[in-house]
């Protein structure tokens, strides 16, 4: 497939699910940084020694960079050390399912698809994979409704510590 001069410009019912799936993605990543936040928080326990809580600080400015793939491990981590408590069935590979996905919908060059009203990512990821499937606005809409039912499974985990995931802002 020979490089456009230009990209086609994205009909805007689709351009609009687009938006709304990427902002589910970073809805998620705040729901997991918050969650890291407050599970990592009640591991350190009410006797952790200073440098303890050094290292547990410079953790957590650390998080603000993080990508979601190292958000997910993380939070993986801290799950296998039973920090949690809730609904975690499936929640891990749902999580990495929905990493990919937003890979290819945050760094996809678009193009019309075989089918009406579908477009087609033009997106290889770092194992020089490609992506085979066409997207429309209702499956963009899907992705959506399970990156947020996913974010909502996170915080119900980073609620139950007791702990709210508030991330300090470094200035």
């Amino acid at each position: 497939m020979s490089l456009p001069r230009a990209p086609d410009m994205l009909p805007n019912d689709f351009a609009a699910a687009l938006g709304h799936a990427v902002a589910g993605f970073g809805f998620l990543e705040e729901a997991l940084k918050r969650a890291i936040y407050s599970l990592s928080a009640q591991s350190l326990g009410q006797k952790a020694s200073g440098r303890a809580v050094q290292s547990w600080i410079e953790q957590m400015e650390n998080i603000a960079d993080d990508s979601l793939g190292s958000l997910i491990d993380r939070f993986g981590g801290l799950l296998r050390h039973g920090n949690a408590q809730g609904d975690l069935d499936g929640l891990l590979p749902d999580l990495r399912d929905l990493r990919r996905l937003r890979n290819v919908l945050c760094h996809a060059s678009w193009r019309p698809g075989k089918e009406e009203g579908f477009w087609h990512p033009t997106f290889i990821n770092t194992h020089g994979e490609t992506y085979d499937d066409a997207f429309n606005p209702a499956i963009l809409e899907e992705i959506r409704t399970r990156t947020l039912a996913a974010a909502r499974r996170i915080v119900r985990i980073m609620r139950a510590t007791g702990i709210e995931g508030e991330l300090a802002r470094r200035d």
